[in-house]
């Protein structure tokens, strides 16, 4: 049996925080008609201006909140949250291109709802998966790289039994988990930290879950993690 658990050392940091789980089962994620994930992740760009009303881009809300939590917690120099690097791209002027209709769906959610969104493929996972501080020794290799660079020593992290799967949180993820076209079973996840934000997080996990239902078949769960609900079953 797998579990994802978050474990106590996260809560003392972040009491308020929801994570949302999105458990994807028996899916097809070839790409069938990449048309379609491109006219998405297009039609998410669009929302760029209503989430960036503020001309410095660090001033606005979505990019503050998460900025203020990385200074919670020690990170490698120059790291940022997901939804801060999707929506800089975006608003530099470039596009977010096609990757596998997994990460396609995932990015123009968190585009269109600026929050971050990740996702790793459930039957890479070794063991239990906990977000928690790292222990520092964590083996991570990362995409674009054959290099280990391990996580630093209470860095925010999810990980299982044989090494780091995404730091700083959720800043990089590791190639061993990552999704790809053979994925069958998908752990999906959405990042909470600004409770003013509660009704768009549960929007955007269940517009994920449809989408996914609607384009790659099988079946799903949603879950919502709190400090008072704290593990979830992902597999066998």
């Amino acid at each position: 049996m797998k579990n994802f658990m978050i474990e106590d050392d996260f809560w003392e940091v972040f009491p308020d925080t929801k994570i949302g789980i999105i458990l994807c089962k028996n899916i097809d994620n070839t790409i069938k008609d990449n048309e379609l994930y491109k006219n998405m992740l297009a039609n998410a760009e669009k929302e760029l201006a209503k989430h960036l009303k503020e001309e410095e881009f660090s001033n606005n809300r979505v990019i503050k909140v998460w900025r203020d939590a990385f200074q919670k917690f020690k990170t490698k120099k120059g790291a940022r949250s997901s939804i801060e690097a999707l929506l800089k791209r975006v608003y530099n002027g470039k596009h977010i291109g096609t990757i596998n209709p997994l990460v396609d769906m995932y990015n123009s959610i968190s585009l269109k709802y600026a929050l971050p969104c990740g996702g790793e493929d459930i039957d890479t996972f070794v063991g239990h998966v906990r977000l928690t501080k790292a222990v520092g020794d964590e083996p991570f290799v990362t995409l674009g790289t054959d290099e280990n660079a391990p996580p630093y020593e209470g860095e925010i992290v999810y990980k299982d039994a044989v090494g780091a799967i995404c730091r700083c949180w959720n800043w990089r993820e590791s190639v061993r988990t990552m999704l790809t076209e053979e994925t069958q079973n998908a752990f999906l996840c959405i990042e909470l930290v600004d409770d003013q934000r509660i009704e768009e997080f549960h929007k955007a996990l269940n517009e994920l879950a449809k989408n996914v239902e609607e384009h790659l078949g099988g079946t799903y769960q949603i879950f919502v993690l709190d400090r008072d609900h704290r593990m979830i079953k992902i597999g066998e």
